[in-house]
């Protein structure tokens, strides 16, 4: 059986990683948030108030960072951060610090580590661009910016993060632009990437569409 890699794409709060996470359980794989490693580098870069101008300060702690991911969890450095890097003051953070070249390299390398040797699904910003634009199996997950940004209020009123539904939709609108404009691993739909528009559809409906073509195909290997 060929190994399965599934590079999933999208803006923020489109459900990639919900629909990865179900994915990953459905499909036995190795779940990696692209993310959550800049969430990192933000989270670490805000608590040793480091400026977020000093791009070399930046970068070297950025290579220093060990990185890892258990079930659901996010680990910098040994510890727990999943919860940590989900508040606003981080993602405007990330979405600063992952624009920077250097960053990106280090960070694409350890993500085609995780990719190695593994049946893995993982998602992000440029994962079917850059990271893995040979993988097999290759989506980007869109919605309507308000869509998106409901749900990202949703998600964290259930994880008692603090923020109105005005300030998540400008949050979202301002990291659109960023992660669209980007000079390196600018997000857009790549090449023989399938695109599912789930402004309309339920999580299942999405995770039963791209079963649909991974599990056909994996059943005929």
């Amino acid at each position: 059986m060929k190994r399965v890699v599934i590079a999933i794409d999208g803006p923020s709060g489109s459900g990639k990683g919900t629909v990865s996470k179900i994915l990953k359980e459905k499909l036995n794989l190795l779940y990696i948030d692209t993310g959550a490693m800049y969430r990192c580098i933000a989270l670490k870069a805000l608590k040793n108030n480091m400026d977020l101008k000093d791009n070399e300060s930046l970068i070297d702690m950025a290579r220093k960072c060990d990185i890892s991911f258990s079930s659901d969890s996010v680990f910098l450095d040994g510890e727990d951060v999943s919860l940590d890097i989900r508040n606003e003051e981080v993602s405007t953070a990330a979405s600063i610090v992952s624009r920077i070249k250097e960053i990106r390299e280090i960070m694409v390398h350890k993500q085609r580590e995780f990719a190695k040797n593994n049946n893995i699904i993982m998602e992000g910003r440029d994962i079917t661009t850059v990271v893995l634009p040979d993988a097999l199996y290759k989506f980007y997950l869109d919605a309507s910016l308000e869509v998106r940004a409901k749900r990202r209020y949703e998600q964290n009123k259930e994880k008692n993060i603090d923020s109105s539904y005005e300030e998540v939709l400008e949050n979202m609108r301002q990291r659109d632009y960023n992660d669209m404009h980007r000079d390196v691993g600018a997000l857009k739909v790549g090449d023989g990437v399938t695109y599912i528009d789930s402004t309309n559809m339920t999580i299942s409906d999405v995770v039963d569409k791209i079963i649909n073509i991974v599990g056909s195909d994996s059943n005929e290997s």
